[in-house]
């Protein structure tokens, strides 16, 4: 099985030269890459799960509507918000889609497993930073989805061959036909493969002058797009099956 995910971000940089891009400006950013993203998914009929940053909830009402409305699942982000922003934000999102959220992501900042459960999430998927140095991490991980609390913890997927695991920055910067090889041998070990993207990759960095690293910026934008159509093609003609997470763990 194939899960596909995107975290819905903003760009985290500052701007170059003394450019100045607003925070609205960071917003309509965000929501024109999540939307180039929803037009490559509807051309493949591909189903996926959104996790929204919590702090950006209030601001994409209209964009989460839409995700919801094309049969996405939303989910949180939690970049930096304490239980009750959480709470709160949870509660607002809940009575718009008048749905359920079930999963919720972590990386820097983590609740604990009883604090997320007390909040009624079902799931949590933390992942890890994704850096230039990150293949001189660990090389062993989980890739089985375990209970602890009543909260089912999914792992990140890592490639048995590789060792490479399925964040964004191995997306971006590998060549598509290892790509392709790498979740193919993968899922022929495990039960699934999770693979996470960021909305802010889409940017287009000519355009918009944020100071991010040139290794971040190669293969963003339009040629981000590219990549995930091409990925999509090939699921679709080998026949993988995908899901939503809420789906595949429940």
């Amino acid at each position: 099985m194939v899960l596909l995910t995107f975290n819905i971000i903003n760009v985290n940089a500052d701007c170059k030269n003394e450019v100045r891009i607003s925070n609205d400006e960071k917003v309509k950013i965000t929501i024109d890459n999540t939307k180039a993203i929803l037009r490559i998914l509807d051309i493949h009929d591909i189903k996926v799960s959104f996790f929204v940053e919590i702090s950006l909830t209030e601001k994409l009402h209209d964009l989460i509507k839409a995700i919801s409305s094309k049969g996405h699942e939303i989910a949180f982000y939690n970049k930096n918000s304490n239980s009750k922003e959480i709470e709160n934000a949870k509660k607002s999102v809940q009575e718009l889609l008048e749905k359920q959220i079930k999963g919720i992501r972590q990386k820097d900042v983590k609740l604990n497993h009883e604090d997320l459960k007390f909040l009624e999430f079902n799931y949590v998927s933390n992942i890890d930073n994704a850096n230039i140095l990150f293949p001189f991490k660990r090389l062993k991980r989980n890739t089985e989805i375990i209970e602890e609390e009543g909260i089912s913890i999914v792992p990140e997927s890592i490639s048995p061959y590789s060792q490479l695991p399925y964040n964004d920055f191995v997306f971006q910067m590998l060549p598509m036909n290892y790509y392709e090889s790498m979740v193919f041998e993968t899922l022929k070990k495990d039960d699934f493969v999770l693979i996470y993207l960021n909305s802010w990759q889409f940017t287009d960095f000519s355009k918009y002058k944020f100071n991010i690293p040139l290794y971040r910026r190669l293969n963003s934008g339009k040629k981000m797009e590219d990549k995930l159509d091409a990925l999509l093609t090939w699921i679709n003609e080998k026949e993988m099956a995908t899901s939503r997470m809420k789906d595949y763990i429940f």
